[in-house]
């Protein structure tokens, strides 16, 4: 499999190298978190006075180190007095225990920890539990529109973010030649996401609800959804279910990174609005092997691929809310905010003055975006910045 370093991962695990914290690296199935690593580590070899403890306990070679006595003892072997000793340990959930010995060899105040994990053990809602709070997540995505033209290099821009769409940016895929053989890795991996990172860990004996859900928030990306309306939907289908479960289920799937919750933000009030949230997948490859090619609404999915972007570049992120009107996302960074329209055909007149009227009537002086699928360069209307979607995900244009 060809790989590409992914920059910006490496550069957070850069900035925090020697910061008391356990580093933890998350993110959903196949994103990346094993490779990663092994770019970080091989960093650190490079480094001058660095010994490095890499621990892989997937594979054969450090079978025994599963358990936990032994994981202790191993890397106190390894110790080395006159360097800065760095512990990079991969699956560290198969050594049973394993939150113990982290916990302690983190106290020893030694060693700069790093470890990645399976989701159904290193959940980012857990992290907290399983180390105190001592804890600096690095989250992992999928790969980018941008990683995807080094994977796939193109003069091509619009063709390769018309593939991307399709393609998605799960990784692995990219190894099938045909494109029902990707959908079958990817559609497997969502299967066995909702399995082992959900129902093995909760021990939820209703599998078949939890699908049926999934294919409820994938059929609907862009949505407002109430946890209510899920359930009322289900139960017009012949599903009896209610809105506590529902909401139980919902949850536990955004914990394993499979969908990714954005919360309503009043402007005028400058207040966060708890009701009818929206969820984006992880990564549009999952829509298509879930549900096939059905229902496509390009504006819909467009807003899937920004809303992820902007968590890889680190923004909070919410769903704007001004009168009876609706911004697209309140992106917020550093203080400063930038709201932001997102859509996909723009050429017509009134679908242009309809994406443009809830920005004009925020009254305050903070950036305004349309992103749109103009295949041109910027442009501004009246102080909003118009820019096409390929250009802003590949980095040619930015806010």
């Amino acid at each position: 499999m060809k790989l590409i370093y992914r920059d910006s991962y490496l550069e957070q695990l850069k900035a925090v190298m020697n910061v008391p914290d356990i580093k933890v690296i998350t993110g959903i199935r196949r994103s990346g978190k094993s490779k990663l690593m092994d770019a970080f580590s091989d960093y650190l070899f490079s480094q001058n006075n660095a010994n490095v403890i890499r621990i892989r306990l997937n594979i054969r070679e450090f079978s025994a180190l599963t358990d936990p006595d032994t994981l202790y003892d191993y890397v106190t072997s390894q110790y080395q007095q006159d360097k800065t000793n760095y512990l990079l340990i991969d699956e560290v959930q198969m050594c049973s225990g394993f939150e113990k010995v982290i916990e302690s060899l983190h106290e020893e105040e030694k060693y700069d920890i790093y470890i990645t994990g399976s989701n159904a053990f290193l959940l980012s809602s857990d992290l907290a539990t399983l180390f105190g709070g001592r804890v600096y997540e690095v989250k992992v995505y999928p790969f980018s529109f941008a990683e995807y033209l080094k994977y796939y290099p193109s003069d091509d821009l619009d063709k390769s973010f018309d593939d991307y769409v399709i393609d998605g940016g799960m990784s692995g895929s990219y190894l099938y030649p045909k494109q029902e053989d990707a959908r079958k890795y990817v559609k497997s991996l969502a299967r066995t996401t909702i399995i082992k990172d959900v129902v093995t860990k909760y021990k939820l004996e209703n599998e078949v609800l939890l699908n049926m859900i999934v294919d409820f928030l994938a059929d609907t990306i862009g949505n407002k959804t109430s946890i209510r309306n899920i359930a009322n939907c289900l139960t017009l289908n012949s599903y009896k279910t209610n809105d506590k479960t529902c909401g139980l289920y919902v949850n536990l799937l955004c914990n394993s990174f499979l969908f990714y919750p954005f919360t309503r933000y009043d402007i005028k009030g400058k207040k966060y609005l708890e009701s009818d949230k929206k969820y984006y997948l992880a990564d549009l490859s999952f829509r298509y092997a879930l549900l096939g090619t059905k229902n496509t609404d390009y504006g819909f999915l467009y807003e899937n691929l920004i809303a992820i972007e902007l968590l890889r570049r680190n923004y909070e992120v919410y769903v704007g809310c001004l009168y009876q009107k609706e911004i697209d996302f309140v992106a917020i960074k550093d203080g400063q905010k930038i709201y932001i329209q997102v859509s996909d055909d723009i050429s017509r007149k009134e679908t242009l003055d309809r994406e443009l009227s809830p920005l004009f009537s925020i009254k305050d002086a903070y950036p305004k975006v349309l992103l749109a699928r103009t295949k041109h360069p910027d442009s501004q209307v009246e102080g909003v910045k118009i820019i096409d979607i390929a250009r802003w995900l590949s980095n040619v244009s930015q806010f």
